[in-house]
């Protein structure tokens, strides 16, 4: 099963927060149902090489292109993309698909998506995997700030809080940005060295992107990319940029996320190389999750499930066959 499926375009019942929303879903396989949730700036084609792995081990695998994404919806509200509307268009999702629970996978902002789902739906959430993001509260934009000394331009999350800006130069780089950032890791050290090439802390890969060097051996090949040039060449960043702008809101609307204790089954992967969500980062998690199970991938970078999809695939297969209990 070497495929990605055809997407479906799945309207989703109409709900406070959910008018009109259509998610364009890809699904292979039968069984307990796995949701798949992309980070930024992906897609549900990020998950392209676990989809038919989790579908050839008895799972229904799921992966939508999020609110703000692909061929789904686009609100044109910055309101319209906080963390109640991300889980609630998952909830919406499983009433489309008449699935009652299902096990949420995330990766990126993504994880933050299906870290929230236990704590907000919990009715609906048999367990959670987080790829790179950890079970963490929302952080605040002023801190992220303060890591660069309040210099907006070198946080990305910072420059992208001000309506148009980051649009009008992501949106005309399209393909210069994807060539830099679908990249496998590097050491951390290596990392380091670029971000203080000018003696500041810059954190900020999107703003110059012709100029940024980059790092690591490209993890796409020349039809993966174009997959993901055609698509944000189409919708441009502005749905995804949003899901940044709602970060304060999250955490003052949500504030039990990341401190709510879980029960229910977890399992934590994280990437050695991963600069943007260090291992480092999920140390804390066994005080919060008392069903935990954590593995690291060796040399893996920040796009772990693309550069290195087999060794995810066996932990993803490997945990969800112990506890959901198929093959």
């Amino acid at each position: 099963m070497n495929r990605f499926p055809a997407p479906t375009a799945v309207r989703l019942p109409d709900a406070p927060g959910r008018r009109d929303i259509v998610l364009s879903t890809h699904a292979l396989g039968s069984g307990p149902a796995v949701v798949c949730c992309h980070g930024f700036p992906e897609l549900a084609y990020s998950w392209r090489h676990q989809l038919p792995a989790l579908a050839a081990a008895g799972f229904r695998a799921i992966a939508p292109d999020q609110r703000g994404y692909g061929r789904s919806s686009r609100p044109a509200a910055i309101e319209a993309y906080g963390i109640g509307e991300l889980t609630g268009d998952l909830v919406g999702l499983l009433d489309a698909l008449e699935i009652e629970r299902a096990v949420f996978v995330g990766h990126d902002w993504g994880g933050l998506v299906a870290w929230a789902m236990p704590v907000l739906h919990p009715d609906r959430t048999a367990g959670v995997i987080g790829i790179c993001t950890p079970y963490i509260p929302f952080v605040s934009v002023d801190l992220m700030r303060a890591m660069v000394d309040g210099d907006t331009d070198r946080h990305y999350i910072a420059w992208f809080q001000q309506p148009g800006v980051a649009e009008a130069v992501m949106d005309r780089n399209v393909e210069t940005l994807f060539r830099r950032l679908m990249r496998g890791g590097v050491p951390p050290e290596e990392v380091l060295r670029v971000a203080m090439a000018d003696g500041k802390l810059n954190m900020n890969p999107f703003r110059d992107p012709v100029a940024a060097q980059p790092l690591g051996e490209l993890i796409v090949d020349p039809d993966e990319l174009a997959y993901y040039c055609d698509a944000f060449a189409r919708t441009g960043f502005g749905g995804g940029i949003n899901w940044y702008r709602n970060i304060d809101r999250n955490a003052r609307e949500y504030p039990n996320i990341g401190h709510l204790p879980l029960a229910l089954p977890c399992l934590m992967v994280t990437a050695e190389w991963d600069v943007a969500l260090t291992p480092a980062l999920a140390a804390h998690m066994p005080r919060f999750c008392s069903d935990l199970e954590t593995h690291m991938i060796q040399r893996g970078g920040h796009w772990v499930q693309q550069e290195k999809p087999d060794a995810v695939n066996r932990v993803l297969v490997d945990w969800l066959t112990r506890r959901f209990g198929t093959r």
